[in-house]
């Protein structure tokens, strides 16, 4: 039997939609898979696995996917290259490999914008120096990349802004948000996301933690000399569908960080549990799910109310990956181990919010679907905020 490495990772890729039916990529890390998976409001399967990657004795890591705005292309990237990763083009129609080309170190999350037609792609440099490191923008029809933007360390979470216009991601060691022009491909501003208060309070136990774990980074290769602390430690940003307003995932701040992108400032800072570390809004703009890495969990927010609706366990006591269907039905959440939950989103009435999770999940092994569900039922107002009611029912129930 196949070892897997420490941690599993799965990422998904965007969704689309034929009917009823949602399809959803998946990636698994440690494992170089990629599995397609379809969901019909009901019950989920696995479609097709395929192997991905060169080298049948090295992991090289599948890591970021996205699918392009027409839907003929999907996109990999390998981010465990000797040195460099590699990004990968298949078609949708048969899920073959159509053409490659090789990026910067690690290179891990992106997206293409649906204005300029190029691909973003962060080169996340995890096993590398923590020098600052790239943006490499690719363009898709001829594989080839075209720039590679300065940015800061460790960047994670390329996300592009509604319009097209602009590319977003954070820096995780140096707590940065940067914002690149997608026309001219420079950067046209950055922010530090330190909290300078809780970064005074911290710094006593950072260096505590630095000295603990000086050992550890060494063995994975990081340099930390002469790096200034993040206590941030941001790791995504989505952009909101309709407002001018960013989402930012403070991984080491336990904390959601709302960025006015308009006038390029910190907004607000909404408090987290342990470890946020993906974070998606719904096409809608209703409500936020956010992965809670450190305790294994999913965060749920009600943007339009400002309640934070509830938080749901997982399976696993790690969260990792986040999809939402457009019709901003579903959010697909990915706990690893080759498991996937779906979070039924449906606005029932004012104030009032249906939630049905399926919490078992594919075990693509055995190819198990759907071990039990529950509905839970939250009123985010001041009487009930922060409290919900669980309510079984018996399976099968349909989904609409």
């Amino acid at each position: 039997m196949k070892k897997y490495f420490l941690i599993i990772c799965f990422f998904v890729a965007q969704l689309h939609a034929q009917s009823q039916n949602y399809f959803v990529y998946v990636a698994a890390e440690s494992d170089d898979t990629v599995s397609l998976l379809k969901f019909d409001g009901n019950t989920i399967s696995e479609i097709e696995r395929f192997e991905v990657g060169y080298y049948p004795t090295e992991i090289e890591g599948p890591h970021g996917i996205t699918v392009d705005p027409n839907g003929k292309f999907w996109y990999l990237s390998l981010a465990h290259g000797n040195p460099f990763g590699k990004l990968l083009k298949f078609s949708t129609k048969n899920n073959k490999v159509v053409d490659e080309t090789t990026l910067g170190l690690f290179p891990a999350s992106m997206q293409i914008s649906k204005t300029t037609g190029l691909l973003y792609c962060v080169n996340f440099n995890l096993h590398g120096k923590m020098v600052p490191s790239s943006v490499s923008v690719v363009d898709p029809e001829t594989m080839t990349e075209i720039k590679k933007i300065k940015i800061g360390a460790m960047p994670h979470g390329s996300r592009i802004s509604p319009d097209g216009l602009k590319q977003y991601s954070v820096s995780m060691m140096s707590s940065e948000l940067y914002e690149i022009d997608a026309l001219d491909l420079s950067v046209s501003r950055k922010i530090n996301l330190e909290n300078t208060m809780n970064s005074m309070k911290k710094t006593h136990d950072n260096d505590k933690k630095m000295k603990m774990n000086h050992s550890e980074k060494q063995k994975k290769g990081m340099k930390m000399k002469g790096m200034s602390i993040s206590n941030v430690k941001p790791t995504w940003v989505i952009h909101h569908p309709i407002n001018k307003t960013l989402y930012i995932a403070g991984n080491g701040s336990d904390e959601i960080i709302e960025i006015d992108s308009e006038n390029w400032k910190i907004s607000k800072r909404i408090k987290a549990q342990k470890g946020p570390y993906n974070v998606e809004v719904t096409p809608n703009g209703r409500v936020l799910v956010a992965t809670l890495k450190s305790i294994g969990s999913t965060a749920i927010w009600d943007l339009e109310n400002n309640y934070n609706l509830t938080i749901l366990k997982n399976t696993n006591t790690v969260s990792h990956g986040i999809a939402i269907s457009s019709d901003s039905k579903y959010a697909f959440i990915l706990p690893k181990k080759r498991q996937i939950h779906v979070v039924f989103l449906v606005h029932v009435q004012q104030f009032e919010y249906a939630l049905k999770r399926l919490c078992a999940s594919i075990k693509f092994n055995i190819f198990v679907c759907l071990c039990h569900q529950n509905l839970y039922l939250i009123k985010p107002n001041k009487e009930h905020h922060g409290k919900c009611k669980k309510l079984n029912f018996d399976f099968p129930t349909r989904f609409t």
